[in-house]
């Protein structure tokens, strides 16, 4: 009776430097997909924000006004209020049962309630009414986990994206106040505070 004859050694150094290759391949490409789909999807989803401003813009702007999201300072703004507001007691201010729609920005409390068909319950932006969405609105994300006070976390781009919205949110809403216990402010407080004290000791 013949037998089957060994794989050659050849062959077999053939077949599991392939496996080396192929598993060394799925090591650096899942990664890099995964990357370009999650760049993909914060894009679009800073894309569809700013076009729900920039549709804002040009239903209350003048006719032939050029729209953009930074747009000129609104000519019917409030003086900036100096009222305290708490994260908690920031979460009243939902729009629910008549009350006003607040959102706060790297600590600056805005009244957005004319535009409650963005930001009121239930409604495309409603993630950041009620709250400090610092974070979310600097990564262009509508999930709800990310939209928290803390933005320290943030790279160089998503806080210049940050600081876009809030230099946007000025010019078009009135500031009804300050959070006095948001993370990222008072950690940069007592920051600056420590380094006083090492500066003039």
């Amino acid at each position: 009776m013949s037998s089957t004859p060994a794989p050659s050694t050849s062959l077999l150094e053939s077949f599991w430097a392939f496996v080396g290759v192929a598993k060394y391949s799925l090591v650096v490409i899942v990664p890099l997909l995964f990357l370009l789909n999650r760049s993909h999807i914060r894009s679009s989803t800073r894309e569809r924000m700013i076009r729900a401003q920039a549709e804002e813009a040009a239903r209350e702007g003048e006719k032939g006004e050029k729209k953009t999201i930074m747009q000129p300072a609104r000519t019917d703004l409030l003086p900036p209020k100096d009222e305290r507001y708490t994260l908690a007691q920031l979460a009243e201010f939902d729009g629910k049962d008549g009350r006003p729609i607040y959102v706060s920005i790297k600590g600056t409390v805005f009244d957005v309630t004319r535009n409650a068909a963005v930001y009121g319950p239930g409604q495309s932006y409603a993630v950041f009414a009620a709250k400090d969405g610092s974070r979310g609105l600097g990564m262009s994300s509508l999930k709800e986990e990310d939209a928290v006070p803390d933005y320290s976390v943030l790279d160089e781009k998503d806080l210049k994206v940050l600081n876009d919205w809030h230099l946007f949110f000025v010019k078009r809403y009135n500031i009804v106040g300050k959070v006095t216990d948001h993370p990222t402010i008072l950690a940069q407080e007592a920051a600056a505070a420590a380094e006083a004290q090492n500066t003039s000791s």
